[in-house]
């Protein structure tokens, strides 16, 4: 895993994976308990290593493990019990050589199962060598070919306890992922602006909300459809902004002056 100022999260993750072989964190510069912590149970690790993209981070950490097997994780995940048992029980016979894993997100402490955003099936689970980081950010996974398989158990995401916190990340997120929308031209036109700023977030709340019953989470479900329909709107305006101006002139096509 790569981890920063992570000492609320990380006890909880790393008691959760005592049984493996190895415990690989590569840190990008945390000023709390984050490297003591790691330390305590055990783990190999890389301070002092400037951020670089979850891209080149995540690589990084791979690229330190030495076992058959790698298990990536966030620090802010815990591996059950049943999904430990499970992934022992694959890893000493498998068929495949990489596994998906179902994964289960905290919201405004509900755990949401429906609107789509459940099962959030991640490929975590891979012989190593066999994937690689897709390097796109900010959510660079991990990408195999190959026939994958589908572990049962869940992968617990302590994601979101309360609204402040999803905000600040998809306020980030949003900021991310708008320069690789900007640079691909995604909004290189007003109307492919006004579709995908305001058509496209529209469009995935009523789908969510209603279609894949996101309305049976209660009311955390439908702030965190809101919401989610929001940074959609956010990135995208975001992305729009970031557009470089052409011609000395500005995004709405006024002439700048210096």
């Amino acid at each position: 895993m790569i981890a920063r100022n992570e000492e609320k999260n990380l006890p909880r993750t790393l008691e959760s994976v005592r049984w493996a072989d190895e415990i690989v964190i590569v840190d990008s510069g945390s000023v709390d308990r984050t490297p003591e912590i790691a330390r305590e149970f055990g783990a190999q690790h890389s301070f002092n290593r400037d951020f670089k993209g979850f891209a080149a981070q995540k690589t990084l950490a791979i690229e330190k493990c030495v076992s058959d097997w790698i298990l990536l994780l966030d620090a802010d995940e815990v591996v059950s019990p049943e999904l430990a048992s499970e992934i022992q029980q694959t890893i000493a016979n498998p068929k495949y050589d990489a596994y998906w894993i179902p994964r289960l997100n905290l919201f405004m402490n509900r755990w949401i199962r429906h609107g789509g955003f459940y099962p959030d099936h991640k490929l975590r689970l891979w012989r190593r060598g066999a994937a690689r980081m897709e390097q796109v950010e900010p959510h660079a996974t991990p990408q195999f070919d190959g026939p994958k398989g589908t572990l049962k158990h869940d992968l617990i995401h302590y994601a979101y306890p309360n609204l402040k916190l999803y905000l600040d990340h998809m306020n980030d997120y949003s900021s991310k992922s708008a320069a690789m929308l900007a640079e691909r031209g995604k909004v290189s036109s007003a109307l492919g602006f006004l579709w995908l700023a305001l058509v496209n977030p529209t469009a995935a709340f009523v789908k969510n909300y209603f279609f894949r019953l996101g309305f049976l989470d209660g009311i955390p479900g439908l702030i965190y459809h809101i919401n989610h329909s929001v940074y959609v709107h956010w990135k995208y305006v975001k992305a729009w902004e970031a557009r470089k101006p052409k011609n000395g002139r500005d995004y709405a096509g006024i002439e700048r002056r210096e």
